[in-house]
């Protein structure tokens, strides 16, 4: 769906590019023009969920109605999934018209709110030549980063950049200091596979207190900066939002938790393990499956973690304490036991993990950084299979 997406808005692109291009890098916009801050609610998929950010420009007299966005894959990139893995996300600078991006939004029943900025003549002109540049072939990618530089972000910079200091940012659409996690955490339900996965992925940088700029990766925050910022004209202040139009009124839709959800399946599969270690200790025995199971599991995903905070380009991968519970070597561990009799000083590593398991809810407490709730039930399978299996293979 998102590549359907993608691929018809290039093919806009490309269209209204070989018509248009020529004639509006030699224009002027007149004294009827608008520019807007075109915001969209979120939608179904994962990657819809934050919603959208993008540039409206729209003169009557020229016969414009434009929208720019910063929010399409660049999938001219021959290496894109490779690159994607590594970090450098290259995204593209796109224009189309404007009727286009309403009538998917009006598809997926997205609301779209418009704010029409306050701008001068100079300062529209300046944001529209800034635009038509950096729409160039060579100018229009650039490297995407989901918290620093991404579609919401750009109209930002924009802003800021074409105003120069006549913009007075305002940081009273703050209500409570957050983290870029807690932010993310509430766009995307925790008890979906999605968010699992970022959780898992990303280090503690998303869990630091967000400045009120890095607020605004988030469309919902650019929206209501925008709302309360001010910008200087004639030596008044006066709003920077000029009017505020609701283009489509669609109800916002609820991220909702899977069906099959990582709390429940995480919560099954711990009981299930807690039951089997019960068994194993009335029974004095040792259920190879589980720990082999146990071990590669978390293992595979300490290497992962491992890659993506040391191979990767992705800013908020480093620093991940989600190794204290994923711990790389497990792998190999994995192998060993699947003996009948594995070496004796398993016991003392098994004793090491459990001191990280014990470190974890420090970290979590302390918002060094958080995890995620469906994780607990694994959290506490791990903590006795470790603490079973140290006092087992010490014999």
């Amino acid at each position: 769906m998102m590549i359907k997406k993608n691929i018809f808005f290039l093919f806009a692109f490309l269209t209204i590019n070989t018509i248009v291009c020529q004639r509006v890098n030699t224009l002027e916009l007149s004294k009827f023009s608008q520019i807007s801050i075109i915001t969209s609610g979120p939608g179904e998929a994962l990657y819809e969920k934050f919603g959208h950010t993008a540039i409206r420009v729209k003169d009557p007299v020229l016969q414009l109605d434009l929208l720019y966005n910063y929010g399409i894959f660049d999938f001219d990139d021959p290496n894109f999934y490779v690159n994607f893995t590594k970090g450098y996300m290259k995204y593209k600078l796109a224009r189309y018209p404007f009727h286009l991006s309403l009538k998917s939004a009006q598809q997926d029943k997205r609301w779209v709110k418009e704010q029409i900025l306050n701008l001068t003549q100079l300062q529209k002109n300046k944001f529209f030549q800034f635009l038509e540049t950096n729409v160039l072939p060579e100018n229009a990618s650039y490297f995407y980063d989901p918290f620093f530089n991404n579609c919401a972000t750009k109209p930002r910079d924009i802003i800021q950049k074409v105003t120069g200091g006549h913009l007075v940012f305002k940081e009273t659409f703050i209500t409570k200091k957050q983290s870029l996690r807690q932010l993310m955490n509430k766009e995307i339900n925790p008890n979906t596979w999605g968010s699992l996965g970022i959780n898992i992925a990303l280090g503690s940088k998303l869990d630091k207190t967000a400045t009120p700029s890095e607020y605004l990766y988030l469309p919902d925050y650019v929206f209501e900066a925008l709302k309360v910022s001010r910008i200087i004209k004639d030596e008044k202040e006066e709003d920077v939002v000029q009017k505020t139009n609701i283009l489509l009124d669609f109800k916002e839709k609820e991220s909702k938790s899977d069906a099959l959800s990582p709390f429940l399946i995480l919560l099954l599969f711990s009981l299930l393990g807690l039951f089997v270690t019960y068994k194993d200790i009335k029974n004095s025995k040792r259920s190879k499956w589980l720990d082999v199971t146990l071990f590669f599991m978390t293992g595979a995903l300490g290497l992962l973690i491992v890659f993506l905070w040391f191979f990767t380009n992705h800013s908020t991968a480093p620093n991940n304490f989600n190794f204290l519970w994923a711990f790389a070597p497990n792998i190999i561990i994995a192998f060993f036991l699947l003996k009948k009799e594995p070496p004796i000083w398993i016991h003392k590593y098994c004793l090491v993990l459990l001191f990280f398991l014990i470190a974890i809810p420090i970290v979590w407490l302390t918002k060094i950084q958080l995890y995620t709730y469906p994780m607990i039930p694994l959290l506490v399978l791990l903590g006795i299979r470790y603490w079973y299996l140290q006092k087992t293979l010490k014999c």
